[in-house]
């Protein structure tokens, strides 16, 4: 057992196979993209705002991500050393930049499964608030300061950490500060411009998705009668590693994703359970009935 999740025992071989044939995380990396009705996601957070929620389109994302590992969990796993293992908790990382263009800095947010998306939306507007401040170092920020202190500390120190991690485990102390040790890494690039990219899956850490919001884009459509028309979608490209699901797994998912992005008021809610893995090792029965 590892101190941020349970080994998995998959009934299909193939998923057993997989880590072997493709032991490096980028080996694995597939990617598709969900274009967002970005209409409806700008009425709903206008109406949030109205009634005093502070929601960002940022806090749409997760929350529709959330519920989505809430009824799917096979999206909270992860391979590491050529075993698959499934999380024992939730978490977001994603780039924060500081007030007055000095610099940016990686949040990590814990969640819930059962946070609905104004619970959410609090906990990313104070995380945002706190590491926009100039003089504001988070967990990461002050360890990687002092590993690039003294020459060669930080090379070292990565080639110890990424061994450690493999063939044992980190404490969780260190996991809590590495931004790379996620249940899905997101970035907004709409913030600087920038369109959607595909981004790349990390080999060091435990990061399976990896999400990029792009700028807002005109998209041709076809009505009932077919007939083009134009509308403004968001473009979230979305790089996964194969190994933990199968493409029929994903493909249900970020269309599932879609439904809950074109309805976000349903997040409002709780969901009415929380699924979780059931193929873990028999011996952690806490786990299977939290």
């Amino acid at each position: 057992m590892r101190a941020d999740g349970y080994r998995v025992y998959p009934n299909d071989a193939m998923y057993e196979i997989t880590p072997h044939i493709m032991p490096k995380r980028y080996d694995a990396s597939n990617s598709i993209k969900v274009d967002i009705d970005l209409e409806i996601i700008q009425d709903y957070i206008r109406k949030c705002r109205k009634e005093g929620n502070q929601v960002s389109h940022m806090a749409v994302i997760i929350a529709a991500y959330l519920r989505l590992v809430s009824q799917n969990p096979l999206l909270n796993r992860f391979v590491m050393n050529k075993k698959i293992y499934t999380r024992n908790h939730f978490c977001v990382s994603f780039v924060t930049l500081k007030k007055g263009g000095l610099g940016d800095t990686i949040s990590k947010l814990y969640f819930d499964l059962d946070d609905d998306i104004f619970t959410v939306s609090e906990k990313i507007n104070s995380t945002v608030e706190q590491n926009r401040k100039s003089d504001s170092d988070n967990s990461l920020d002050r360890i990687v300061s002092k590993l690039i202190a003294i020459p060669f500390l930080l090379r070292t120190a990565i080639a110890i950490l990424k061994t450690w991690d493999k063939y044992v485990t980190l404490p969780f102390s260190i996991i809590d500060a590495s931004p790379f040790h996620t249940s899905l890494f997101i970035t907004n690039l709409a913030s600087i411009r920038t369109d959607t990219i595909y981004h790349h899956l990390y080999d060091f850490g435990t990061t399976g998705i990896f999400a990029s919001m792009g700028q807002p884009i005109m998209k041709i459509l076809l009505d009932d009668e077919n007939k083009p028309y134009q509308k403004k979608v968001m473009r979230i490209g979305i790089v996964t590693d194969e190994r933990i699901a199968s493409g029929h797994y994903f493909g249900r998912c970020f269309r599932e994703l879609k439904r809950y992005l074109e309805n976000p008021a349903v997040l409002e809610t709780k969901p009415e359970c929380v699924i979780h893995d059931t193929e873990i090792k028999k011996k952690n029965p806490k786990w299977i009935n939290k």
